[in-house]
C-alpha cells in the first residue's frame, strides 16, 4: 500500500475518473450531528483563509482506495474501501453550494460541476465521478444531475443536501455573511485526507476490517495529562497528588479537557480548536522548552482556574448573589460559548481587577449580548469565535468591565441597539427563535423586572410559554382581529404576523386551560395569576393587534433597561495585544543579556506559548534570538524563516554579550526577569516609585516603626547574624553621614542608605535598597537605573567603578548588562567580614563621588 496525504480537489479533480463504493459498504449514514461538525470545521477554514492564513488545515480522515476491477488505462475506476461517508458528504456539500449559485452566478455552477461531480463527457453511470452504493445511488445522481425529483426526496442523502442548502442560506445572512467560494475553497482545499492506495491482489476487505476496528481512544485531557507527567521526572508524585488528583475529582474529564481548552484561550490563544488542544498546548510546552517548574506551575494554575469554572458549571458554589445570579442564568441560557469571557471576569476578579460589582456589571453585558441578539434573530453561528477572542482582543487602557463592554459593541459583533430591539420585540416572531429554555428566561427576566412584593419562586413553578391570543384562533378571535386590520391585509394575515410576537406571549402553569378560549374565559384565568405581566394582560377589555402593540412596546421599555445597550460608534474589534511593547522592550535588551519566553509573557500579561507563537511568526523583531527558553537554551521550536535571517544563534549570543556556562546554557546571571523588563521600558517616575525621600523622615514615630517592621521582617527570614551584618551597614552608613529611610509597604517594608536632605524630594541619592527576602533571604538591590538620572552617576563609567567594587565582593558577580537595572544580591553575604569591608569601603566612595560632584 502507498499512503500519502492529499485533498478533496486533488482527489477526484483532473481527467475523466470514477470512485466506486463496494456492495459491501453499508449505505450514507453521516446524520446531523456529523453534518453539522463538518459545517463548523469548514466555516472555520474559510474564516482562516478570509484573513489569508495557509496553515491549520483540518485533517478529516482517511480514504483507502482499491483498483475496481472493471479499471480501464483511459478511465481509472478506484473502489473506496474506506472514507465513502466522507467523499459522499463532501460531493454533496460541492452540489448545493452549485444549486446555491446556480442562478447568480452559472458559470461558476457548471465549474463546481465539472471540476468535482460529473464527467462531462461521460454517459450512464460513468457520468459521476462518484458512484456510491446501489441503495443510495438514485438519489445521490438526481442531486447530482438535478433539478430534483419527487423520487428524491428522503433518505440520508437527501437530508445531507438539504442541509448544506440550509446552511449556505443561513451563511449569506447579511449580519455576519460568509463568501460561498471560500467555503468552496474551504471545502476543497483546506480539508486534508490520507489517501491510502492499495495494490492489485491485496486483500481489499481484511484492510476495511482492520480500519474499522476501533477501541475507546484516549481523550485530548488523557494525552495531555501522560504528557505532562511524563515530564514531571522528579515532582511528578507531588504534583499528581496535590494538585491533580483533586483536579480530576472535582471535575469530569471532558470538564477538564475543556478547562486546559480555556486555559489555552485565556493566554491569548483566540484560534485554537478544542479538539486542537493536546497538540496546540504540547507545541507551546516544546517551543518554550519548558522545565518541570513551569509544568508544575501550569496544572498549579489548572487547579486554581478549576475552582473558578466549576462556578460556570454549578452557580449555586459563587458566594455573590448578584454574581450567582448572572451564572445561573447563563447556565440556563447554556451559554457555553460565553465560558472565555466568564473565566476571564472570574480570573481577573480573584487577582483584584475588579470586584464583584462591576464582575456582575460585565455579566450583565454577556447576558445583555446573547439576549438582544436573540430576540433580534441574529445567528449564533459566531457566538464561539466572538468570545473566543475576548482575552486577547480586550482592551489594555480601560477597566475590564468597561473594555469589555466596548469589545462587544463593535460594529462587526452585532449587538442590537435600543431602535432595533424595540423594533424586532414589536415585530419579530420571538417563539420561533432561540431554544425554549432561552425563551422562557426572557419572559421570566421581564417579569421579575415589575418587582412584585410577592415574587413567584420560578424554580418551583411549572411554568410554560402560552399564546395569548391561541395560534389557532377561533372565529370570535378572528373577529376582533378584523377590527384592527389596516389595508391590504386581513384577520389571518394580521394573526400570523402578531401571534409569535413577543408581545402575544406570556408564562402560565394552566396553558392546557387557556388553550384557544375567547379573551374573556382568559381573562379570568390570568387575573388569578401571581404573575404581574397576567394580571396587566387580564386588566384589558380586549385583546387584538392594538394591545398585542401596546404591551410589546411596554415590554421593550423594560427590555431596554433590563439588558444594557452597546456602546455607539465603536467601530470593527481588533486584537489589542499590545505586541508593539513585546518589540519595544526586546529592542531595548542590554548588550550582555537576554530573557526567556516565561519572563516576556510575565511582562506583557501573555502566556509564554502565545508570546512564542507571536515570535515565531514576526522574525523581524529586533533581538529576537535573545528570547530562550527557561534553562538558557534556544528553543527546539526555534528557526529563522528565510535564509538571509538565517545564523548561528549561538554566535550571535556571544557577539551580543551572552556568556555560556559550562552545559552550553545562557548565564542564568545575565537573564532579565520581568521585573527588569518593566524597567527597560518605564517612565522615569515609574523607575523611582516607592524612593521618595518625603516618605522616610527619621525623627517621628511612625518611621521608627518602620524600622521595626523593616528588621521584625528581616528576623523572620535570615539568620541573626546576617541581621547583625545589616544593622552594621546601617551604622556604618550613618557614620559616613547618610541617613536611613524606609518604605511605607504594610506586607514588605525596606530599608534605603539615602544621602542629602533628609524629607527633600528630588534632593537625596541611594545607592542600595536593602529588603525583607520574604522566605526566600533578604536581599541588597544596586539601583543603577536611578543612578542613570543622578549626578554625578549618569556617567556610565562611575557607574561601572560601582559595579566592579561590588563584584569584588565573594560571592557576587553582578554581569554589565545589568548596568541600566536593578541588580540584587544577599544580605547573607554580609556575613563575612572581608565583604563588610569592602562593601563600606564602596559606600565610601560614593559618598566621596557624590559629595564632589559640583567640583566635577
Amino acid at each position: 500500500m502507498q499512503a500519502k496525504e492529499t485533498l478533496f480537489a486533488d482527489l477526484v479533480q483532473g481527467r475523466a475518473q470514477q470512485y466506486q463504493v463496494p456492495l459491501y459498504q453499508r449505505t450514507y449514514s453521516w446524520t446531523e450531528k456529523q453534518l453539522r461538525q463538518l459545517w463548523s470545521d469548514v466555516l472555520e477554514q474559510a474564516e482562516l483563509i478570509e484573513r489569508g492564513e495557509k496553515a491549520n488545515t483540518h485533517f478529516l480522515g482517511s480514504v483507502v482506495l482499491a483498483p475496481s476491477p472493471q479499471n480501464d488505462a483511459t478511465f481509472p475506476r478506484w473502489l473506496v474501501v474506506d472514507g465513502q461517508q466522507r467523499l459522499t458528504t463532501l460531493s454533496l456539500a460541492l452540489a448545493a453550494i452549485r444549486d446555491h449559485i446556480r442562478d447568480a452566478e452559472p458559470d461558476e455552477a457548471e465549474r463546481i460541476d465539472e471540476q468535482y461531480l460529473i464527467n462531462k463527457w461521460k454517459t450512464g453511470s460513468d457520468h459521476f465521478r462518484l458512484l456510491p452504493t446501489q441503495a443510495d445511488r438514485p438519489q445521490f445522481a438526481a442531486h447530482v444531475r438535478g433539478p430534483l425529483t419527487e423520487q428524491a426526496a428522503g433518505g440520508g442523502v437527501a437530508a445531507a443536501y438539504t442541509y448544506f442548502r440550509r446552511k449556505l442560506v443561513e451563511a449569506a445572512d447579511p449580519a455576519a455573511p460568509q463568501d460561498v467560494f471560500r467555503i468552496e475553497q474551504a471545502i476543497t482545499s483546506r480539508l486534508t485526507l490520507v489517501a491510502v492506495t492499495a495494490e492489485r491482489g491485496d486483500n481489499v476487505h481484511r484492510i476495511f476490517e482492520s480500519l474499522n476496528n476501533t477501541g475507546l481512544k484516549l481523550s485530548q485531557a488523557d494525552l495531555l495529562r501522560n504528557y505532562l507527567f511524563m515530564k514531571l521526572h522528579t515532582r511528578g508524585e507531588h504534583v499528581y497528588e496535590s494538585y491533580w488528583l483533586p483536579l480530576q475529582d472535582s471535575l469530569s474529564n471532558e470538564e477538564l479537557e475543556q478547562l486546559m481548552w480555556l486555559q489555552l484561550v485565556l493566554d491569548g490563544d483566540d484560534r485554537v480548536r478544542r479538539q486542537d488542544l493536546y497538540a496546540a498546548q504540547q507545541q507551546r510546552f516544546e517551543r518554550g522548552g519548558a522545565s518541570e517548574e513551569e509544568i508544575d506551575a501550569y496544572i498549579r494554575e489548572l487547579h486554581r482556574r478549576a475552582a473558578l469554572f466549576r462556578r460556570l458549571l454549578h452557580p449555586e458554589e459563587e458566594p455573590d448573589a448578584a454574581v450567582r445570579a448572572h451564572l445561573h442564568r447563563l447556565d440556563t441560557w447554556q451559554a457555553q460559548a460565553t465560558y472565555p469571557a466568564l473565566m476571564l471576569l472570574l480570573d481577573r476578579r480573584e487577582r483584584g481587577e475588579l470586584d464583584s460589582s462591576d464582575t456582575a456589571r460585565a455579566m450583565s453585558y454577556v447576558e445583555s449580548f446573547l439576549v438582544r441578539r436573540m430576540i433580534c434573530r441574529v445567528p449564533p453561528n459566531n457566538l464561539n469565535r466572538i468570545f473566543q477572542a475576548v482575552p486577547g482582543q480586550l482592551p489594555l487602557d480601560m477597566p475590564v468591565a468597561d473594555g469589555l463592554h466596548q469589545l462587544l459593541s463593535a460594529d462587526n459583533r452585532f449587538w442590537p441597539d435600543d431602535n432595533e430591539l424595540r423594533e424586532k420585540i414589536q415585530k419579530a416572531p420571538f417563539y420561533q427563535f432561540g431554544r425554549p429554555p432561552q425563551r422562557k428566561m426572557v419572559l421570566q427576566r421581564l417579569e421579575e423586572s415589575y418587582e412584585h412584593p410577592e415574587p413567584v419562586d420560578f424554580a418551583a413553578a411549572q411554568l410554560t410559554i402560552e399564546h395569548v391570543m391561541p395560534q389557532s384562533p377561533g372565529d370570535e378571535w378572528l373577529r376582533m382581529l378584523g377590527e384592527d386590520v389596516t389595508d391590504g391585509e386581513n384577520a389571518k394575515d394580521l394573526h400570523s404576523r402578531l401571534q409569535h410576537t413577543l408581545g402575544n406571549l406570556t408564562l402560565t402553569a394552566v396553558n392546557s386551560e387557556l388553550s384557544k378560549h375567547p379573551f374573556e374565559r382568559k381573562q379570568g384565568l390570568l387575573q388569578g395569576s401571581h404573575l404581574e405581566m397576567n394580571r396587566r394582560i387580564a386588566g384589558t377589555e380586549r385583546w387584538g393587534a392594538k394591545e398585542i402593540l401596546a404591551r410589546a412596546d411596554e415590554l421593550a421599555g423594560r427590555a431596554a433597561a433590563l439588558w444594557p445597550a452597546p456602546l455607539r460608534g465603536v467601530g470593527r474589534a481588533e486584537r489589542s495585544r499590545d505586541w508593539h511593547l513585546a518589540h519595544q522592550v526586546l529592542a531595548a535588551l542590554p548588550h550582555g543579556t537576554w530573557t526567556s519566553y516565561g519572563d516576556l509573557a510575565a511582562f506583557l500579561g501573555s502566556g509564554a506559548q502565545a508570546v512564542g507563537n507571536h515570535l515565531a511568526s514576526t522574525p523581524e523583531v529586533a533581538n529576537l534570538y535573545r528570547v530562550l527558553t527557561s534553562e538558557g537554551k534556544v528553543s527546539a521550536g526555534f528557526n529563522w524563516t528565510s535564509e538571509d535571517e538565517e545564523g548561528d544563534v549561538r554566535s550571535l549570543l556571544s557577539a551580543a554579550g551572552v556568556a555560556f556556562t559550562v552545559t552550553g546554557a545562557a548565564d542564568p546571571a545575565q537573564r532579565l526577569t520581568a521585573d527588569d523588563l518593566a524597567l527597560l521600558v518605564a517612565e522615569d517616575d515609574d523607575r523611582t516609585e516607592g524612593a521618595d525621600t518625603s516618605q522616610s523622615v527619621p525623627s517621628n514615630q511612625d518611621e521608627e516603626t518602620r524600622a521595626n517592621r523593616f528588621f521584625r521582617q528581616l528576623t523572620a527570614d535570615d539568620s541573626p547574624e546576617t541581621v547583625e551584618a545589616v544593622r552594621a551597614l546601617l551604622a556604618s552608613w550613618e557614620e559616613l553621614g547618610g541617613w536611613i529611610g524606609h518604605g511605607a509597604g504594610q506586607v514588605t517594608t525596606s530599608a534605603f542608605l539615602m544621602l542629602g536632605e533628609a524629607g527633600a524630594p528630588g534632593r537625596g541619592i541611594w545607592p542600595l535598597t536593602l529588603y525583607p527576602g520574604g522566605g526566600r533571604g533578604g536581599t541588597a538591590q544596586v539601583v543603577f537605573q536611578y543612578l542613570a538620572a543622578r549626578e554625578p552617576f549618569t556617567d556610565r563609567g562611575l557607574r561601572l567603578e560601582l559595579l566592579t567594587r561590588l563584584n569584588e565582593l565573594e560571592g557576587v558577580d553582578i554581569p554589565e548588562g545589568r548596568l541600566e537595572l536593578h541588580p540584587s544580591f544577599r544580605l547573607s553575604l554580609l556575613e563575612k567580614d572581608r565583604n563588610r569591608e569592602l562593601l563600606a569601603g564602596t559606600l565610601a566612595w560614593f559618598r566621596d563621588r557624590w559629595e564632589r560632584r559640583d567640583a566635577a
